[in-house]
């Protein structure tokens, strides 16, 4: 057995930008009402010819020139997404035939806006269980293909989007494991709360219900999380949960305890990129600069199912 760490990071969105204004001309909203309610300004959409594997290799590509690897140093491929058209070849197969890998293994996770949390715990079991060397973790999804443009509660929401991790063992010398570990499950009862259903399947969901309970029961989850890996919440350098709602993000932080860290408020830009929001957010912020490497950051992603996995993280 044997710790693990992010080597680099990668994120992707698509060139067309829709303001709340282009929003107003679709439905009945304006950018007060939208700004007021969840925090976004703006998302970026991807074209029809633009499927989330080609958003999902975009993020990857970047991901592994960072880490100065090759596709062929992978050995893993996990995709977490939800808009995936085609339930066969899967979204991780297909990045990596974009991508000329040669022979890794390769699967999918549909755990919605949890999905990348869900997966970076997978990547971090394979590794430390001797299944794999190097695992290519990546969230991606298309959310614009499965809004409903006519209801103006969930199409101001979404954006598309995908970012991306490597994931390897951590060097011998080194004491601090790069990932820590998992605190995941899910609340059964409200399965419904979050949905993508139908032919064609739109997105829904209980949007109160939601809230409340991403504010009475996310900041002890995420306490918990942090304990796991021995950091106390004020030890954290940055927070990056799930890109749904600032009214949720903002509030959430500070219940939390960690007083001291950057909160990544990326959904102003982007909107809700379901299971790419996490890393799409982590990202950002590392490319800027705003996370010291070698810092510890919490990861938390709820949503859908309603499933929910955090973990603490070192910056690379």
């Amino acid at each position: 057995m044997t710790g693990t760490r992010i080597a680099a990071l990668g994120h992707y969105q698509p060139a067309k930008v829709l303001t709340n204004h282009d929003l107003a001309e679709l439905v009945d909203t304006d950018d007060a009402w939208i700004t007021s309610r969840v925090g976004i300004r703006t998302r970026h959409i991807a074209g029809p010819d633009e499927p989330v594997d080609e958003l999902a290799a975009h993020a990857a590509g970047k991901a592994l020139a960072t880490a100065g690897l090759t596709p062929d140093d992978i050995d893993l491929v996990l995709v977490a997404t939800s808009t995936a058209i085609d339930r066969s070849p899967n979204t991780a197969a297909r990045v990596a035939a974009r991508l000329g890998m040669t022979s890794p293994a390769t699967m999918d996770l549909n755990v919605v806006c949890a999905g990348f949390t869900h997966a970076l715990a997978t990547a971090d079991h394979a590794v430390r269980a001797g299944g794999a060397r190097r695992v290519l973790v990546i969230g991606a999804d298309k959310m614009s293909d499965v809004a409903d443009w006519t209801d103006r509660t969930t199409c101001v929401l979404v954006g598309d989007g995908a970012g991306a991790a490597i994931v390897e063992a951590v060097d011998e010398e080194q004491t601090v494991p790069g990932i820590g570990p998992v605190l995941w499950g899910s609340v059964p009862e409200m399965g419904n709360a979050v949905r993508i259903e139908g032919t064609p399947p739109r997105f829904a969901q209980e949007g109160q219900s939601v809230y409340r309970w991403a504010t009475q029961q996310l900041p002890a989850l995420a306490r918990k999380a942090c304990e796991r890996s021995g950091i106390a919440p004020e030890e954290l350098a940055g927070v990056v949960l799930h890109q749904a709602n600032l009214r949720i993000i903002e509030p959430l932080a500070a219940k939390i305890g960690a007083v001291n860290a950057i909160v990544a408020r990326d959904v102003v830009d982007s909107g809700n990129t379901s299971a790419a929001s996490i890393p799409l957010a982590l990202a950002k912020l590392v490319e800027r600069g705003e996370l010291p490497t070698g810092a510890p950051v919490l990861l938390f992603g709820f949503g859908g199912n309603l499933s929910y996995a955090g973990q603490v993280v070192r910056v690379p």
